[in-house]
């Protein structure tokens, strides 16, 4: 049996939802970055090369051993021969590394991110390990312990071919990495330049003439599309043209990954227009609604077979969930009880649901759970609470054919 009482929530009605965009790249994912939610798909389980995407891996890595001490981004980082750009594979996009320089990891960072430097990545990598493939074996393993069953790394800049990668993975990973360093978007992926080296970079005989290259932002998506400010386009033969991009407006941040836009002039194009179609659709068509139950209507709840006969419920004091913007004007709450609630209980239990729901149906559910744990009453007790619910259910019975 279900118990429920009704609560209501307005929210303002926006425009009708319209047909998907055309995506020309071959693969493509937009989500709900608070909730995860996949708004639009094309060929998202499609194994493609991620480039530099790779990159950012690399970067959540990087910081991962910043919050847990092990590093600083003041540091300064060695730079073995294998850092160096000359040594780095032809056509590589560079941070422009070399013999003598001193730089600190967030400047690597900075390389890796806005320079996409194939010998930033290295850079870090050699921080962290000894081995390129040491460090490409972390990058795995933390792909796997994230979930991410598609997705695999041989080296940490995207140039090979073989690191691999889906839509759908690298959607979630997105998400992921924005929840665990979501000060990355400011400090990092939207900056819109990086100039290296600078004159206290260089050993003190080129410091005269440090030899500075500006290099700008490769998301061109920055400042053009609004509300974006992140994370990374990439780019080798094997795929084409990649890109993971997010951005947020009136609370909602989306997120889309590009994947495989055409090997050839057309593929820029192509790829920030996908990027941006994804966007827009996204914004116009789905928010991020966030509420805050009522909590002042989740009384304690009737136990049955308990040492005592209530005991205290509960819900995420926060909920969000991602809806089309054209739906009902009134979201409604529904709190259903799974009755009879027996004892012995753990702390947690799960006891019902709040359901959000409008006309069209419902929107989004969350657990009722309790907050203490409840040990089961003694014999007599039991005993007369089975006669009480077996008296109980032969009334509600009685009423329920009464009515019909």
């Amino acid at each position: 049996m279900k118990r429920s009482f009704v609560l209501m929530i307005c929210l303002t009605r926006i425009l009708a939802a319209q047909e998907p965009p055309d995506i020309v790249s071959r693969s493509a994912v937009l989500m709900d970055a608070t909730t995860g939610t996949v708004l639009f798909a094309k060929n998202a389980d499609s194994a493609i090369p991620p480039a530099s995407l790779t990159k950012l891996m690399t970067m959540h890595l990087a910081l991962a051993e910043v919050s847990a001490g092990r590093a600083s981004l003041d540091e300064v980082i060695p730079l073995p021969s294998e850092t160096w750009a000359e040594n780095q594979p032809s056509g590589s996009s560079l941070m422009f590394l070399a013999r003598g320089q001193s730089v600190t990891l967030h400047e690597l960072l900075l390389g890796l991110i806005i320079s996409s430097g194939n010998d930033a990545a290295i850079a870090v990598a050699l921080r962290f390990d000894q081995t390129v493939a040491q460090f490409a074996q972390r990058m795995n393993e933390e792909a796997r312990k994230m979930g991410f069953l598609q997705t695999y790394f041989v080296e940490p800049s995207g140039v090979s071919e073989k690191n691999m990668t889906t839509a759908s993975d690298f959607a979630s990973f997105c998400r992921e990495y924005i929840r665990l360093h979501p000060e990355t978007l400011q400090d990092y992926h939207s900056v819109p330049n990086f100039a290296y080296p600078k004159a206290y970079n260089v050993p003190a005989a080129y410091r005269s003439r440090p030899g500075t290259i500006v290099q700008y932002n490769r998301n061109t998506l920055l400042g053009t599309v609004k509300g974006v400010d992140g994370l990374k386009t990439g780019y080798i033969d094997e795929s084409g043209y990649n890109i993971a991009l997010t951005a947020e407006r009136n609370g909602t941040r989306l997120i889309a990954v590009v994947l495989g836009a055409p090997a050839d002039s057309s593929g820029t194009r192509i790829r920030d227009n996908d990027g941006k179609q994804l966007l827009e659709f996204g914004f116009e068509h789905y928010k991020t609604v966030t509420v805050r139950p009522h909590v002042d209507s989740l009384k304690p709840v009737r136990l049955w077979l308990g040492k005592t006969n209530w005991v205290e419920v509960a819900v995420e004091h926060t909920i969000a969930f991602t809806t089309a913007i054209d739906r009902a004007r009134t979201i409604y709450q529904k709190i259903e009880i799974d009755e009879p609630v027996l004892a012995p209980l753990d702390t947690g239990a799960v006891i019902g649901k709040l359901i959000f729901y409008d006309e069209r149906g419902t929107l989004a559910q969350s657990a009722i759970f309790t907050t203490a744990p409840v040990e089961k009453g003694g014999f007599f007790k039991r005993f007369f609470d089975r006669i009480r619910l077996w008296w109980k259910n032969l009334t509600d019975k009685t009423e329920n054919k009464t009515k019909g």
